[in-house]
């Protein structure tokens, strides 16, 4: 196991609590126990780590008090009950309201000590969602991911500013790979509703009935979920392929928006992925709901469209993939400069940082991968390199940049470090733009 797990251990006999906990303890959990249900719950809050076993027969609050106890507290924390040979009925009740799952005695350690493992883990992923949603409803920390300084990132920055903060419906289109999905976000995390829910769904992949059931509901008999648009409401519901939706489902959106009233109760914003040939996202959708989802549009660059910011990019995300494994952070050559320039990147963003992951991981192992592996990926996306070379003057500075860029970073922002290795005249102002960019990334 990577990371220490947690189990809170309830039981009113000492040597119960205390034979579980020596068994878990051998398989590396950190455990802690409890006499009864009224302790535990007073000692576990809602960030709790880990696992909850109990006993489901004890004086004052027993295992079914504590579960429902716990399931208002934070339902995604991992409740095993141990239950008498006479208590399987109440034990399945128990699942039925939400419990992980159940022990009868007397039970195998290997099977406790198995189900407590997958039950942490669910709970690890569970905090680690959570720790995504909280990170994507800062406003500040979404758009320190929106990298770039050329001019249509500036423009796209103050977009996301504007229209986060009114309040109709968005229409974001762009590219593969161009950062709609983040657009949304970022859209959500700045505007009035950004402490209020943001829920998602991808329309593709569904046909039309499972289309509306989901959306809109009923739901079938034996779901326990809500119609997303239930979920969502009184905040932003981010519709992925809008392109999508069927005719009937489409008239279904129509109508959910057009009973909000103004201003809107939940906020829409729809993303298209994909148009087909000769055909453009007002073609796929009808007239009235295009123009209800049009009050603003957002319309992503693709890469090329943004050549100055490559090198800054692809240098940031070396650095992050450099220290997720653990390594030093690959040097780029100015012909790798060049070749990252001139590439058509029809994958856009999310091709780049493919290519950076792919570049640190075969560092570890061998020098100059880089061209190979951006001929290679553009290759196989049907793409050919463009022969036409930039002006020697955007090479020399490009590969600059990048030079000053890695030098900054392995000196932690020295500035005085990077002259005296570089060499650099104190007016150079390279190094102070490389110095201000690698602090605002810090953030």
């Amino acid at each position: 196991m990577s990371r220490a797990m947690h189990v809170a251990i309830v039981d009113d006999e000492q040597d119960m609590r205390q034979s579980i906990s020596q068994w878990l303890a051998l398989s590396g959990f950190t455990t802690e126990t409890y006499c009864d249900g009224l302790d535990a719950i007073a000692a576990i809050g809602s960030d709790f780590p880990g696992v909850v076993i109990t006993d489901i027969r004890m004086p004052g609050l027993d295992g079914m008090g504590l579960l429902k106890r716990l399931n208002m507290l934070d339902s995604t924390i991992p409740v095993i009950l141990i239950t008498g040979h006479g208590d399987v009925p109440m034990a399945v009740e128990a699942m039925r309201l939400g419990a992980f799952d159940f022990l009868e005695k007397p039970f195998d350690p290997e099977k406790m000590m198995a189900l407590a493992e997958r039950a942490a883990k669910a709970r690890a992923q569970a905090m680690e969602a959570r720790a995504l949603r909280t990170e994507l409803a800062d406003g500040a920390t979404m758009m320190r991911r929106l990298v770039g300084d050329s001019a249509v990132m500036q423009r796209l920055r103050e977009d996301i500013l504007d229209i986060g903060q009114a309040d109709g419906h968005v229409l974001i289109d762009g590219e593969t790979g161009t950062g709609k999905t983040l657009v949304a976000h970022a859209l959500h995390a700045v505007g009035s509703r950004s402490g209020r829910k943001l829920v998602s769904v991808n329309c593709a992949g569904m046909d039309e009935t499972a289309q509306i059931a989901r959306l809109f509901g009923p739901m079938s008999s034996d779901s326990t979920e809500r119609p997303i648009t239930d979920q969502a409401r009184g905040g932003t519901l981010v519709l992925e392929d809008i392109e999508a939706l069927s005719e009937a489902a489409q008239a279904r959106l129509l109508a959910f928006m057009d009973a909000q009233g103004t201003p809107a109760e939940t906020r829409i914003i729809a993303i298209c992925n994909a148009h087909q040939q000769n055909r453009t996202l007002e073609d796929a959708l009808r007239p009235d709901l295009f123009f209800r989802l049009g009050a603003h549009q957002i319309v992503l660059p693709p890469l090329r469209a943004r050549e100055e910011d490559i090198l800054a990019l692809f240098t940031e995300y070396l650095a992050q993939f450099a220290e997720d494994y653990g390594c030093a952070v690959p040097n780029v050559s100015m012909p790798e400069a060049a070749q990252l320039l001139q590439a058509p990147w029809p994958g856009n963003v999310r091709q780049l940082v493919t290519i950076a992951e792919r570049c640190v991981l075969q560092s570890r192992r061998e020098d100059g991968a880089l061209m190979s592996l951006i001929m290679a990926d553009n290759e196989a996306a049907g793409e050919a390199m463009t022969t036409e070379g930039k002006p020697l003057k955007e090479h020399v500075e490009a590969f600059e940049r990048i030079l000053i860029d890695n030098t900054m970073r392995r000196h932690k922002g020295s500035i005085t470090a990077v002259m005296e290795e570089l060499r650099l005249e104190r007016e150079n102002g390279k190094i102070w733009s490389c110095a201000l960019g690698l602090r605002l990334n810090r953030g």
